[in-house]
């Protein structure tokens, strides 16, 4: 493994690269809110991508660097995301298809800037779907975040999060697990959900590629 300090817009940012040999893509996930890179879904979808053959990288947001937890507001924390995403794309994952992803918080992000990344795809742990109701106020969705990326998107959510369980459309596909909103229940069924999806998506990147040659 190897561990980046990245400058960005907001401050200094953190990537944990953990490289195979002869990669063939790249996956780059983000942390949740007030969780950090070790969280065990994260760590359970690192490896199913190393498994497969494809670099992970864990970027840790400026603000938990900076010692917070609570998350700063979300332009920050997309111009940081895609600061980081550039610099990796420049360096260590020069010239490799780009997954985008993350947990919770982290995915959002993803989601809200996978064009801007020039991502191929994006992986969405734990999303959450629907933010705690505020006394008088009616239910919220944050359905439009999700519906606004046109690419191939993977959701893993436990069966019982209470943030709600996003639909499935044409260009997503969301996989139910045993337990809540950590995913930690059966990281055996987040890994393989996880690498089912990976190895397909590489595989139709891969024909892609060699009919354009």
């Amino acid at each position: 493994m190897s561990v980046l300090e990245i400058e960005t817009p907001h401050g200094l940012a953190r990537a944990y690269v953990h490289a195979p040999d002869d990669p063939c893509a790249a996956l780059i996930l983000g942390h949740g809110a007030g969780g950090g890179v070790e969280a065990p879904d994260l760590v359970a979808a690192r490896e199913a991508a190393r498994s497969e053959g494809i670099i992970a990288a864990l970027v840790e947001q400026p603000y938990r660097v900076a010692g917070r937890r609570s998350p700063a507001r979300a332009p920050q924390l997309d111009a940081a995301w895609t600061a980081v995403v550039e610099a990796l794309r420049t360096d260590e994952l020069s010239g490799l298809p780009l997954i985008v992803g993350g947990r919770s918080l982290g995915a959002r992000v993803a989601c809200r800037t996978s064009k801007a990344t020039g991502a191929i795809a994006v992986l969405c742990l734990a999303f959450p779907l629907e933010p705690p109701r505020r006394a008088g106020k009616p239910a919220q969705s944050r359905l439009p975040e999700l519906d606004a990326v046109a690419l191939p998107t993977l959701i893993v959510q436990g069966e019982r999060d209470p943030f709600g369980i996003p639909p499935p459309s044409r260009s997503r596909k969301v996989v139910e697990v045993p337990g809540d909103h950590g995913l930690k229940a059966d990281l055996d069924a987040v890994a393989a959900a996880v690498r089912a999806w990976i190895a397909e998506l590489v595989a139709d990147s891969a024909g892609q590629r060699r009919l354009l040659r």
